[in-house]
């Protein structure tokens, strides 16, 4: 699908991100270029709602790895134990009920982006491995024996203080610097307020197409309000 730029914001195919306030508009382009390039890895950060995985989807589908997969893992979102499996796969006869070999997110995001959501939870232990990762390109699955090759964009996002974590030693400072390569942080929406209204509008439409309603817009009460 080409790519639609209109007044709001961006369009390309099913994916579409509101942007009019000159902020967004300026952080867009900036994106655009990151996505663009050869940067393996980015870090976004924001606070929650600010649309994080969103521009995690844009790097992706403005970049040259568009072709390839985009997966996402949410760190916070699943035990120390599953992470690790999650992330790097692993041999049969790892653990017990690994009866066969599974590819991690890792390998099925190669050739593509994976986005590494609220990055600021990975356990100590998983960081370790995910620094090899980024250095290296290569990692082994639980219980393997051989390298495994991969080409991947990490986006890592977060809503957390890294540098504050650091200082707690709750995070790795030479994963931070390896991540910390390109920077974006997304503003909130009560520092975008041109973008409340267009994105009240998209979702209308969105949800109009998909209860089958046929709402014609917002009042102006309601505007003023929002």
């Amino acid at each position: 699908s080409k790519e639609v730029l209109t007044d709001n914001g961006i369009n390309f195919g099913s994916f579409k991100m509101i942007a009019v306030s000159p902020g967004m508009k300026q952080l867009l382009t900036f994106a655009r270029r990151v996505a663009q390039s050869e940067v393996s890895t980015v870090l976004l950060e924001g606070e929650s709602g600010t649309g994080k995985d969103v521009l995690a989807q844009f790097l992706h589908y403005y970049g040259r790895r568009h072709d390839g997969p985009f997966v996402a893992l949410n760190c916070a979102a699943i035990p120390e134990t599953l992470l690790e499996s999650e992330l790097f796969g692993y041999e049969k006869g790892a653990f017990t009920d690994a009866r066969v070999a599974k590819a991690g997110l890792l390998e099925v995001a190669s050739s593509g982006s994976i986005l590494l959501d609220e990055i600021a939870e990975m356990p100590l232990t998983i960081q370790a491995k995910l620094l090899r990762v980024l250095e290296e390109q290569c990692f082994r699955r639980l219980g393997g024996v051989r390298d495994i090759q991969v080409d991947v964009r990490v986006v890592a996002a977060t809503n957390r203080n890294l540098p504050e974590a650091i200082e707690e030693g709750r995070f790795r400072l030479d994963l931070y610097y390896r991540l910390n390569v390109i920077q974006v942080t997304l503003p909130s929406l009560r520092e975008r307020k041109e973008d409340i209204l267009p994105l009240a509008e998209h979702f209308i439409h969105v949800y109009n197409g998909k209860f089958k309603r046929n709402i014609q817009g917002i009042s102006h009460s309601a505007a003023a309000a929002l």
